[in-house]
């Protein structure tokens, strides 16, 4: 089932997602609806904030040489935590909650992330370059925090006019 996705500035997304405990059925289908949200948005991650559920979890994506997301290649992330962070690197993101806009932000290049899959089992992942700097962001999600509460104040300014017009534009 698709679900319906929040965007800015809807107050939700800046709630602190809650840890998981339950890793039963309902869980289970609710990471399946969430794959298949981020799949016919054309996103390559989605956290569960984003479709108004306060939970610490999150799945990803990353497309494979060809392009494609397949589920073999879905990650399901519940309960995050990011280790051993290393390096800088800036890279152009956008989101699914703030649709139309990319920005540049900056992230560290490599991290070690611990995190638990949808059966609560535990799990180690080494990450680099794009799935770095995706779960990063999906993280923040869990936070309370947009990617575009990493801009500069000269950027971020420039965001929000842009983002008044467009809203103007729409009605």
């Amino acid at each position: 089932m698709i679900l319906p996705i929040i965007t800015y500035p809807n107050k939700q997304l800046k709630v602190r997602s809650s840890e998981v405990t339950s890793f039963n059925e309902s869980l289970h289908c609710f990471l399946d609806d969430m794959f298949e949200t981020m799949i016919s948005s054309n996103g390559i991650g989605l956290a569960a904030i984003q479709v108004a559920n306060p939970i610490r979890a999150l799945i990803l994506c990353i497309p494979d040489d060809e392009g494609n997301q397949t589920k073999e290649n879905l990650l399901e992330i519940i309960n995050p935590s990011i280790h051993n962070p290393k390096g800088s690197t800036l890279y152009q993101e956008g989101c699914l909650s703030v649709p139309g806009f990319y920005e540049d932000v900056e992230r560290y290049e490599s991290l070690t992330l611990h995190y638990q899959n949808r059966h609560g089992d535990p799990c180690v992942l080494e990450a680099s370059e794009l799935l770095a700097i995706a779960i990063q962001h999906e993280i923040d999600h869990l936070d309370g925090k947009l990617f575009i509460e990493k801009l500069t104040y000269n950027r971020r300014k420039k965001f929000e006019k842009e983002y008044k017009k467009a809203q103007k534009e729409k009605k």
